[in-house]
């Protein structure tokens, strides 16, 4: 069974900065296009960020341009470098990978933005 481990969610105050590791399990990161999701309280979960085993990267439009999303093939591990942070952005934040058609989840790492 494949595992994705988010580490490094939260509390920041806004327009501050935080970073986001997922470490997977080294038999499906490859070939995996990887993601992170989030997912604010009432809300649907949301996608964040995408990036393909070749490293073609897009984001939600939302964003404006200020998280950035990376992959480590050698540590088997993606990243989310999250910038000029805002209360919106307070969500459980997801890792992702789809393996060959399966979809496996982190567990979540909470992010929250104070005003």
């Amino acid at each position: 069974q494949a595992q994705l481990v988010e580490s490094g969610g939260g509390l920041v105050q806004a327009g501050g900065s935080l970073s986001l590791s997922c470490a997977v399990s080294q038999i499906i990161f490859k070939t995996s296009d990887m993601g992170w999701y989030r997912q604010a309280p009432g809300k649907q979960r949301e996608l964040v960020a995408t990036i393909t085993s070749d490293s073609r990267i897009k984001y939600a439009d939302s964003l404006e341009g200020r998280f950035t999303i990376s992959r480590d093939n050698a540590k088997n591990t993606i990243y989310l470098q999250m910038n000029g942070l805002k209360t919106e952005d307070t969500a459980v934040y997801y890792c992702n990978a789809d393996f060959r058609g399966r979809l496996f989840w982190g567990q979540g790492t909470q992010v929250t933005v104070s005003s």
